[in-house]
């Protein structure tokens, strides 16, 4: 009797797994697809996105390399551009580095020694390695041995703000943002120079941003 239980028992077990494995959707999921960054893509929504950002710095990049201040003087000026001071108050959720470092990178690259870069988000690495060079534990490298590390004189500032809509009988989203970018003379305070870039987007938003 206990054998004819446990035979009914497993046998009832097989079916169950076999249900189981019958539901299970192993389907493959699609190939990854490469795409351009300055375009938009597959997947967007009304908030800031890579074709934004794009766009955006190389608007920033081409208006700088104009300015008589930042890139027409004889002694090339010190700047440095981080996200330190380039906060986000607007609705969109983007990582600000994202906007500073392109801007960085392709301006250093197109300035062609126009304007020297300072890196003060690195400052501790650097005096790290200049008291390894006057403690003796290392030599002073191939290049010259300043009295102190570089100091600025513009740094860039920047604010993103926008201003949000819902139509709720149709659940259309509407969002404006404004992406303020100014360079700030660190000896006066003055402000030397200054850009806006604003855009608008309208969608059934329903895109997660991460």
């Amino acid at each position: 009797m206990n054998y004819l239980k446990l035979a009914a028992l497993s046998g009832a077990l097989v079916l169950l797994s076999g249900c189981a494995t019958d539901t299970l959707n192993n389907t493959a999921g699609k190939a990854t697809k490469y795409e351009d960054v300055s375009s938009v893509g597959r997947v967007s929504g009304v908030g800031i996105e890579s074709q934004d950002v794009s766009s955006m710095t190389d608007q920033m990049m081409r208006d700088m390399l104009t300015s008589p201040i930042l890139a027409g003087r004889t002694t090339p000026p010190r700047i440095i551009i981080d996200a330190q001071y380039f906060t986000n108050e607007s609705t969109s959720r983007i990582n600000t580095n994202l906007i500073t470092d392109r801007l960085r990178l392709n301006l250093n690259r197109a300035a062609a020694g126009k304007m020297v870069f300072v890196g003060r988000e690195h400052a501790q690495m650097v005096e790290s390695e200049r008291q390894l060079k006057r403690d003796g534990v290392v030599d002073s490298g191939t290049i010259r041995t300043t009295a102190a590390t570089f100091g600025a004189d513009f740094r860039l500032v920047g604010r993103i703000t926008s201003l949000d809509a819902v139509d709720t009988r149709t659940g259309e989203v509407s969002r404006s943002h404004l992406i303020g970018f100014e360079m700030i003379d660190l000896e006066s305070g003055a402000i030397v120079w200054g850009a806006p870039y604003e855009f608008k987007k309208t969608a059934q938003d329903n895109v997660l941003y991460r």
